[in-house]
């Protein structure tokens, strides 16, 4: 892929490097959100976290029939950017987990619903489909191949949960509001006119944020010193997160920031992190399933998904230090769940997460979250045996998380996010 690291170059060498740029997130149950339903009560919200995040997960866990994992329906946080010449809002989920941007694009011959206009590729003066299937970009598709017309790039994705996106890759200039705005024209993407599955969000499309060639952070890799970094705001603090870039990602320099290896594994380009423990209560329970990278962050996914040897006793230490009676789930979506009002109660529940080189520790925000019902449920649930763990977005609340690629380390640092 060296000839398309090369050709990103030049694509964006008039941006330079940048000094930073800001880009806001918008959880999709926020009022801010183009797509909030003030009709949807807390049980329909902690029913779709969890049953989208089980979507997500199985979509991991066959991840040997696929070789791009791309659920919309398991995105949490939507980014607002504009594609084209003039610019067109659009209001696309991110996701670390997956590396193809794509929007829903005119004509739309098979569509999921979307509120806002589809993107119509004939009104940008700076669209252009010519993207040649032998080229590097369409050869770092996972699947591809050659349309009628000028050997064209067509891509057509299938996912282990039947959800789909076909179209071809084509570039246009892409705009981001932040601190400044920033121009980045030649920007890959998909422009997709088939679409279905669980695309439920309502959004534009996505933008994926993994380690392959033609994720944003990579087409951007040179302008962007190569990082980025979130925050995650509380679904319930009125005000959106934040996604940032180069010197406004760095994270690693705060006092109090931790910091673990980026592992990878063959086959995928997900971010692994390597989890050898987890305390609760003075309780430290060893993962069983240690080394080589055993657990996948992800900002599109809601719950944790442990292992089932490490969810049992972690659960078991979690009702220990808590000391309440717990409540059935009407639905048993969740495993484990507190009255509200009692929970409120107990104080100090913390609980560390021991990655390698770097100990992350977690408040009851992100131990808890509403499970409707009067509930607040344990934030966390038993993966399929033999299944990908996850360390999903509601542990990441209150973090600034940056993503170094260049030096291939994570890093944690407690915030507070509403000031971010």
């Amino acid at each position: 892929m060296q000839s398309l690291l090369c050709i990103l170059v030049i694509i964006f060498a008039n941006a330079q490097l940048i000094k930073g740029l800001t880009v806001e997130l918008i959880h999709r149950n926020s009022p801010q959100s183009p797509f909030y339903n003030a009709s949807a009560t807390p049980e329909d919200l902690s029913i779709d976290a969890a049953s989208r995040s089980l979507a997500r997960y199985r979509n991991y866990f066959n991840q040997n029939k696929i070789q791009s994992t791309v659920i919309p329906s398991g995105g949490n946080y939507l980014m607002k950017l504009a594609v084209g010449t003039p610019p067109v809002d659009q209001f696309a989920i991110l996701d670390t987990g997956s590396d193809l941007i794509w929007i829903q694009c005119q004509p739309c011959t098979d569509c999921y619903q979307q509120d806002s206009p589809f993107f119509d590729p004939s009104q940008s003066s700076t669209y252009s489909q010519n993207v040649p299937c032998t080229s590097n970009a369409c050869l770092a598709l996972p699947s591809s191949q050659c349309g009628g017309t000028n050997n064209q790039c067509l891509y057509d994705y299938h996912y282990g949960d039947k959800s789909y996106t076909k179209g071809e890759l084509a570039t246009d200039t892409f705009t981001f509001d932040g601190e400044s705005d920033t121009e980045f024209p030649g920007t890959f993407f998909g422009c997709g006119h088939i679409n279905g599955g669980l695309f439920n969000s309502h959004g534009s499309g996505l933008v994926g944020l993994g380690r392959g060639d033609l994720s944003l952070n990579s087409q951007l890799s040179n302008t962007i010193h190569n990082k980025f970094s979130y925050c995650l705001v509380p679904p319930n603090s009125g005000l959106n997160s934040k996604l940032k870039f180069a010197e406004d990602a760095d994270t690693a320099s705060a006092a109090n920031a931790v910091s673990t290896p980026m592992l990878s594994h063959v086959g995928d380009n997900y971010y692994y992190l390597n989890l050898e423990a987890v305390t609760v209560g003075g309780n430290t329970i060893q993962n069983q399933v240690s080394g080589g990278g055993n657990i996948v962050i992800d900002s599109g996914t809601t719950l944790n998904m442990l292992n089932p040897g490490l969810y049992s006793d972690l659960e078991a230490a979690v009702r220990a230090m808590v000391g309440l009676n717990p409540v059935q789930h009407p639905t048993q979506t969740y495993h484990l769940c507190y009255e509200a009002e009692s929970l409120i109660k107990v104080p100090g529940i913390q609980m560390t997460f021991h990655f390698t080189g770097a100990d992350v520790i977690l408040n009851t925000i992100n131990i808890f979250k509403n499970g409707g019902y009067g509930l607040d449920c344990f934030s966390m649930i038993p993966a399929e045996e033999g299944g990908i763990e996850i360390y999903g977005n509601r542990a990441q609340i209150n973090f600034q998380i940056e993503h170094d690629l260049g030096s291939n380390k994570i890093s944690f640092a407690p915030a507070d996010c509403t000031q971010f």
